[in-house]
């Protein structure tokens, strides 16, 4: 054999071997931005285990969604996805490439604001007690919603003149809140308290999810997107299928992600839920990391080079 035919079948076989590692094995990542600092910074590149969770078919595009060997994503995993709000490819894995947290799995409540910013679990758990004020006039009707809601061990704890003083979890003020509707006579005692809170639920494959009017946008658009499901919003109302709905169904598991900078609004908060479908693989370790705006041979970060990513 010549020569020049043994080095371009040389050639061709170390193409379709680096092919084979980046589709199947492992892949590099460049970070973006500064999103995930302190974990990872900007400028650095990381390879992506593609086995972590089993391994995602390439190609979707010509067979659709498959993957070998499936595991769940633990909470707190780095994890890179697809962009799950990118609605002009039509191959889940010819869409952009993104980076984050994972702190939501599936079947998991987690506490948001009015802008879906994630509450951290140690400091409002939905077991985590409060002290809650209510006017003395009102207490025959809380404990006839306390029966109703099957709330127990919420004794009196305080009282003066015109009021008194229960503590109940998140969760229990939160059911009492929805059960008593437009202007709820139950307040917080301590004021950092008041700020509104939302117990959201992360879709799990056959499972039902309860709709209210913060959350109808945000499971229509996961309808749309990734249920392929007809759906639109009219008064705070949900329809799917021209159908007024109080509970909608999923047919995937679905995970919320973050940032680690909270200024970065690059993750679910913008983009919502993100489909099992779309996870590529965990963030593994460092192989490159440079100070940007640093000479050819100054502003390596050797420290950080092969370092696990936690």
């Amino acid at each position: 054999m010549k020569r020049g035919v043994k080095w371009t079948l040389l050639s061709i076989g170390v193409i379709l071997i680096v092919l084979f590692l980046r589709s199947c094995a492992i892949t590099s990542y460049l970070i973006p931005s500064s999103g995930m600092e302190n974990s990872l910074y900007q400028g650095e590149r990381i390879f992506v285990n593609r086995w972590s969770y089993g391994l995602r078919l390439p190609f979707m595009f010509l067979w659709g969604y498959h993957r070998w060997a499936d595991k769940p994503v633990a909470k707190e995993d780095i994890i890179v996805f697809n962009n799950p709000g990118n609605i002009q490819s039509t191959a889940t894995d010819q869409k952009e490439t993104f980076i984050g947290r994972c702190i939501g799995t599936p079947g998991d409540t987690l506490w948001v604001d009015s802008l879906f910013t994630a509450i951290p679990s140690e400091k409002s758990s939905p077991d985590q007690k409060s002290l809650y004020t209510y006017p003395k006039q009102r207490e025959i009707q809380l404990d006839s919603l306390l029966t109703l809601l099957s709330i127990k061990g919420n004794e009196v704890i305080g009282e003066d003149s015109i009021r008194k003083i229960r503590s109940f979890s998140r969760y229990e003020y939160y059911l009492l809140e929805q059960a008593i509707n437009d202007s709820c006579w139950i307040k917080p005692l301590n004021p950092s308290d008041s700020i509104k809170k939302y117990p959201l639920i992360i879709p799990r494959k056959g499972t039902l999810i309860r709709v209210y009017p913060w959350n109808c946008m945000l499971l229509r658009n996961t309808l749309v997107l990734h249920e392929k499901r007809q759906a639109e919003v009219k008064n705070d109302t949900l329809y799917i299928e021209g159908i007024p709905v109080q509970n909608c169904y999923f047919t995937k598991d679905y995970y919320w992600v973050v940032t680690n900078n909270s200024i970065n609004l690059s993750d679910s908060r913008i983009f919502g839920f993100v489909p099992k479908d779309y996870i590529i693989g965990q963030a593994s370790f460092i192989w490159f990391s440079k100070a940007k705006h640093t000479s050819l041979f100054k502003g390596y970060r050797w420290e950080r080079l092969f370092k696990a990513i936690k």
